[in-house]
C-alpha cells in the first residue's frame, strides 16, 4: 500500500467568512498529532475573508495550506470537489469541514479512531455545540417531503411532529443516522474511489443528504459519534432572504433528490438507523 502523504486534509469552503475562517484555521494548526493538509475554496467572497486567507499563507505553522480562489459563488458541490479532488489520492482521511467550525484534536482523533474501528462506517461525524452552548442536532433521518411538508405547516403542532420525524435518539457513544450535515465529515479518502465525488447537480443543498443517501446505498454506516465534540457557529447568510437564490436552489436541491432515491413518503430500505 503506497503510504499517504497526509493523515488528514480538511477541504473548507468559504464565502464571506472573514468573521469565522481565522478561528477556524487556527483550530486545524494546532494539530500535533497528525500530518495536515487544508484546501480552502474560496466562492467569491466580496468582504476581508480573501486578505485573511493571504495572511494565513504567510503564517501557518504545522499545517500545510493551499488556497483556491473563485471568481464567483460555485456553490457547494462544485467547489468542494475542486479540493476533494486535489486531496484524495494524497492523503488518508478527508475532512469535509465548515468555515464557521473549531475543531480540537482530541475530536479529530476519535473520529478517526472510529473509522478505524468498522471498515463499513464510511462518514462519521461529531457532536457540534452552538455559541449558546447548546448541541445542534447534527445527525439527523433522512428528509421525506412528507417530512418537509409537515415543517412548512402553518400549524405549529404539525411542525413539530415534522421535526420530531428528523429527530434520532442517541443513546450510545456511536448511532447510525440518516444523514449527517456536512459541516464536518472525516472519512477515509477511498470512500471517493468507491461511491464518487458530490453530485454536481445539486447547487447548494442537500448535498449532505445525498452523499450519505450514497454511502448507505453502497452499503456503508453513516454515524454520529457523541464523543467527539467541536464547536459550530451555524453561519445561516444564505437564509436571511426568504426569496434568496441560495434557498430557491436548496427547494430545487430537495425535488432532485426525492426524485433520484425515490423519497417522498419514505427513506429507502437499505438505510438503517
Amino acid at each position: 500500500m503506497v503510504q499517504s502523504k497526509y493523515d488528514i486534509s480538511f477541504i473548507i469552503l468559504t464565502w464571506n467568512s472573514a468573521n469565522y475562517i481565522d478561528q477556524c484555521l487556527a483550530s486545524i494548526d494546532e494539530i500535533r498529532q497528525f500530518k495536515v493538509k487544508i484546501y480552502v475554496i474560496d466562492n467569491g467572497s466580496t468582504d476581508e475573508t480573501r486578505r485573511l486567507l493571504k495572511n494565513w499563507q504567510a503564517k501557518v505553522h504545522r499545517a500545510e495550506l493551499e488556497v483556491i480562489s473563485l471568481s464567483t459563488n460555485k456553490g457547494t458541490t462544485v467547489s468542494r470537489n475542486l479540493g476533494i479532488r486535489k486531496a484524495y489520492n494524497n492523503s488518508q482521511y478527508l475532512c469535509i469541514l465548515d468555515s464557521d467550525t473549531v475543531i480540537n484534536e482530541k475530536a479529530m482523533a476519535r473520529l478517526v479512531q472510529t473509522l478505524e474501528s468498522d471498515s463499513k462506517i464510511g462518514i462519521v461525524g461529531p457532536a457540534m455545540k452552538g455559541l449558546d452552548g447548546q448541541i445542534q442536532n447534527s445527525g439527523r433521518g433522512i428528509p421525506t417531503l412528507k417530512i418537509k411538508l409537515f415543517k412548512v405547516m402553518p400549524f405549529v403542532t404539525l411542525r413539530h411532529k415534522g421535526e420530531q420525524m428528523e429527530m434520532i435518539s442517541k443513546e450510545h457513544e456511536i448511532t447510525d443516522v440518516g444523514y449527517l450535515m456536512s459541516a464536518c465529515w472525516m472519512m477515509p479518502a477511498i470512500l471517493i474511489e468507491k461511491i464518487g465525488l458530490l453530485d454536481e447537480n445539486i447547487f447548494y443543498a442537500p448535498e449532505d443528504v445525498e452523499y450519505c443517501l450514497r454511502a448507505w446505498k453502497r452499503g456503508y454506516r453513516v454515524c454520529y459519534d457523541q464523543d467527539a465534540l467541536i464547536v459550530h457557529a451555524w453561519q445561516r447568510l444564505s437564509r436571511k432572504k426568504l426569496f434568496s437564490r441560495h434557498n430557491w436552489e436548496h427547494i430545487k436541491g430537495l425535488l432532485y433528490l426525492f426524485r433520484k432515491y425515490n423519497c417522498y413518503f419514505n427513506r429507502p430500505d437499505y438505510v438503517k438507523y
